[in-house]
């Protein structure tokens, strides 16, 4: 079990050294105010506007970083910060949560794939663990056979399905943010140094969605190494 702290350790490090850098990245550029002086909603709507979406409403959610959009509603929800305040991070943020508007509009197939995926994965991540965890017990009570293994695979099967899960999320938060700088900068929403702020703030925003992947890669592969290697 050493092991499993020790990787639980280095992921939990290197994922707060990256949730710092964002929040640092989007403190920065939240100092930078927009030339045309349209706040975060504002953009966000003539962003939907632009790609011909009308059913789409722009909403503020408390909170910070829960910026979102929800398919279920047709709501993109802006964190009170973004919603109201005029400069290039509020602008990423809006444009990239918008660009997820334009994916549900267009029927982006990772998107949609994803879609599917939340119900499965809302219910599988939150037991693999302990089935994996479970059936290893029970392995080693009976001698590494018997049902303890099978609970441990089916386990590592839930388990393998969020990975699945957040290795789908990278595509289409990159494809958000790509549409989203991409607006900015045909439209001339931004000048030269508010795109590169707005830039700059998406790509930290995706490396938080990178490094979850990964982690939970790693998790699926120390753990399916447990449960194979409880069988030897």
């Amino acid at each position: 079990m050493i092991g499993f702290y020790v990787l639980i350790g280095i992921i939990s490090l290197v994922s707060m050294l990256v949730s710092n850098r964002l929040k640092s990245k989007f403190k920065k550029y939240s100092e930078i105010s927009l030339r045309n002086g349209m706040s975060g909603a504002e953009i966000a709507e003539k962003m939907l506007a632009d790609n011909g979406i009308y059913d789409v409403k722009v909403i503020s959610t408390p909170g910070r970083l829960t910026d979102h959009y929800n398919p279920k509603d047709k709501t993109v929800n802006l964190s009170e910060a973004v919603y109201n305040q005029r400069n290039a991070a509020a602008a990423a943020v809006a444009a990239h949560e918008v660009g997820h508007a334009v994916q549900h509009a267009t029927a982006y197939d990772w998107l949609t794939m994803r879609s599917k995926l939340v119900p499965v994965v809302s219910i599988s991540s939150r037991f693999s663990q302990w089935l994996v965890i479970g059936g290893l017990v029970m392995g080693a009570a009976s001698g590494g056979a018997g049902i303890g293994f099978y609970i441990a695979v089916a386990g590592l099967i839930m388990m393998s399905l969020a990975t699945l899960f957040s290795f789908v999320t990278l595509p289409v938060e990159y494809d958000a943010s790509n549409r989203a700088l991409a607006w900015l900068k045909n439209k001339n929403m931004v000048t030269q140094q508010e795109f590169e702020g707005s830039k700059d703030a998406l790509k930290w925003a995706a490396r938080t969605y990178l490094v979850a992947a990964i982690g939970s890669l790693a998790m699926l592969l120390y753990w399916g190494l447990q449960v194979l290697g409880s069988r030897d």
